[in-house]
């Protein structure tokens, strides 16, 4: 059975499902601040764990994370758990919005989603850029915003400008961050707090579009 954690009014007009990353739990420090400023930004934004990693919390050793592409019945089953409540946004960070981005396509096409926010996707893993995981990424139809650091180990925006994505897809570059979405502020001038701000509020504009058509 899938368990939520839920931040922001019940009575939002969008809920954003969030899966976590490969390594940190949904209630890790970066999930936990994603999800407050989404929340204050006026989603509804339910949080849930892969199996894997709720396995981790009842003492059953340190699971790895197994491959992506076997967590997508997970994802469906969160989404058939949660229900609908207005509009219905899901993604994650890292991981999470992998996953999501691997099963929007259908979701979307049965009218059960508006569209996918990926929090620091994994476009290649740290140092590999050349094993890409955009090849879905290429025929995407769900309208979705992925919100990236410039620094990200996982995807630069010197490495994004030169693959071939979707024309639904939009990047929102968060000046000097990292996979967290967080700078440096003596370099960038900006702290954490301010890129999770602009991300949320980024996130609602594109949120109000693709409910208007």
């Amino acid at each position: 059975m899938t368990s939520f954690l839920f931040d922001g009014p019940d009575s939002a007009p969008t809920t954003i499902l969030l899966g976590h990353g490969a390594g940190a739990p949904m209630d890790s420090a970066s999930m936990t601040a994603a999800a407050r400023a989404l929340a204050a930004a006026g989603f509804r934004v339910a949080r849930f764990e892969f199996g894997y990693m709720a396995a981790r919390r009842s003492g059953d050793g340190r699971k790895p994370p197994p491959r992506a592409e076997t967590l997508q019945p997970e994802y469906l089953a969160a989404v058939e758990a949660l229900g609908k409540n207005g509009q219905l946004v899901i993604g994650g960070k890292s991981m999470g919005g992998r996953v999501a981005s691997m099963v929007a396509d259908d979701l979307h096409g049965a009218g059960r989603i508006a569209g996918l926010l990926c929090l620091g996707y994994p476009f290649h893993p740290p140092a590999k850029p050349t094993q890409l995981r955009t090849k879905h990424l290429e025929t995407l139809r769900t309208p979705t915003l992925i919100c990236q650091g410039t620094r990200d180990e996982f995807g630069t925006r010197e490495e994004v400008s030169g693959y071939a994505l979707s024309e639904v897809i939009q990047i929102l570059w968060l000046d000097d961050g990292d996979h967290d979405l967080k700078p440096r502020k003596s370099v960038s001038g900006y702290s954490a707090a301010d890129h999770l701000n602009t991300m949320a509020q980024m996130a609602w504009a594109w949120a109000e579009r693709i409910a208007a058509g």
